[in-house]
């Protein structure tokens, strides 16, 4: 209910008489209840037409203009932490955009492996319940008021905050979106900017590999593994990959590496000596963890550097400094987003990924498609390392 100044005509076959008076409006009742009037006779509910022996009342009024009713959208919600299993399948509401916001449809969403770290507890998400999903592409449909450099029908997409792409439609911050060029299909773009800007940063700021670098890429096959054995090939360096499996193998092989180990059947510590003649390589892109933490370390020269990106078998067992002294290795375990905390940050390694595609340095694999209602079987997979390249969800 809304209170409402109303004027009211009172006539009569003698005279004619304003009134004013503030009521409270009661929806789908047709009838105003009165606040304040200067007129006793205006103290009882009125319909909007009263008729009278003598006389007719007719209420002139509107009802105050509602915010408008929130929409209703499938989304993957999660109320507890554990496996597979607890990403339910719900409705939620998705509300109008406010100031610096834009409301976006998803086209394609991407899984990435922070995904199953969040709903597992290794990394805390802010409130429980939550939606999860950190990656998507889709089309505005509303953008918050006095908001200019978007408009309704852009075709965007985002990676990292906020979570909660797992939704048919969700509320972003327009200047955590980047505008996707036509070239570039909304699949595509939905599993290739959280992978690639990690790939960009990993490459050209964590490290910055140079001709003439030899790197080793565990999980080679994977959705960012892919991706780095690609651009680092392209900046000049030699790679070892690690993968599991023979198919894997052979994509790693296609994606760029010059040498490719299957840890199942071989040692990759000693394969790797074998291949750089016992001098170790530049740096090493860890996104396993435990199951090859130590082994990275041992494979790096003097001054080498340790990335560690992931931990899909686990996190790794605390290192003592002096397991990096013996080589005066570096040793970082990064995050994207402390490497795209700025506007300029964000476009710069979108921009760069996006500009690699197009120009052929780097083929994305989106080699699984699940419906968002089987997000269940897709974690599954991924965590058995059923799959290979990149994963998306379409709503």
């Amino acid at each position: 209910m809304g209170l409402l100044p109303i004027r009211l005509r009172f006539q009569n076959h003698r005279s004619t008489q304003l009134l004013c008076a503030s009521f409270h409006f009661i929806p789908n009742s047709g009838y105003f209840s009165q606040i304040l009037s200067s007129n006793k006779n205006l103290s009882k509910c009125l319909p909007f037409t009263l008729r009278t022996r003598k006389s007719v009342v007719r209420a002139l009024a509107t009802e105050s203009a509602s915010p408008p009713a929130a929409k209703m959208v499938k989304a993957i919600r999660v109320h507890e932490l554990g496996g597979p299993e607890v990403l339910k399948w719900e409705d939620v509401e998705v509300g109008e955009p406010k100031e610096g916001e834009v409301r976006v449809k998803n086209k394609a969403i991407g899984i990435n492996f922070i995904d199953v770290y969040f709903r597992k507890g290794v990394y805390k998400a802010a409130t429980v319940p939550y939606t999860p999903g950190v990656e998507a592409c889709g089309v505005v449909t509303a953008v918050g008021p006095g908001l200019t450099g978007r408009q309704v029908g852009d075709l965007v997409a985002y990676a990292g905050q906020p979570m909660g792409s797992y939704a048919e439609e969700q509320i972003l911050p327009a200047n955590r979106v980047v505008p996707v060029p036509p070239s570039i299909d909304p699949t595509v773009a939905a599993s290739l900017l959280l992978k690639g800007m990690t790939a960009q940063f990993l490459l050209r700021s964590c490290f910055k590999v140079e001709p003439g670098h030899t790197v080793l890429v565990h999980a080679a096959a994977g959705g960012v593994g892919s991706l780095l054995c690609q651009w680092a090939n392209s900046l000049g360096a030699t790679v070892i990959g690690t993968v599991s499996t023979k198919e894997k193998a052979a994509q790693a092989k296609e994606d760029g590496c010059h040498h490719v180990i299957i840890y199942k059947e071989e040692d990759f510590v000693a394969r790797v000596k074998e291949i750089t003649s016992d001098n170790g390589v530049e740096v090493v892109y860890d996104s396993v963890g435990k199951d090859t933490f130590e082994g990275s370390l041992a494979c790096l020269k003097t001054r080498g550097y340790m990335v560690s990106f992931g931990q899909s078998s686990g996190a790794p067992d605390p290192v003592p400094l002096s397991a990096i002294a013996v080589k005066s290795l570096f040793l970082t375990r990064p995050s994207l987003f402390h490497y795209a905390v700025t506007r300029d940050e964000l476009l710069g390694m979108a921009g760069e990924v996006f500009g690699n595609v197009q120009s052929g340095v780097l083929r994305v694999r989106v080699n699984h498609t699940y419906p968002l209602s089987q997000a269940v079987q897709a974690h599954e997979d991924l965590e058995n390392r059923k799959t290979s390249g990149s994963v998306v969800l379409i709503p």
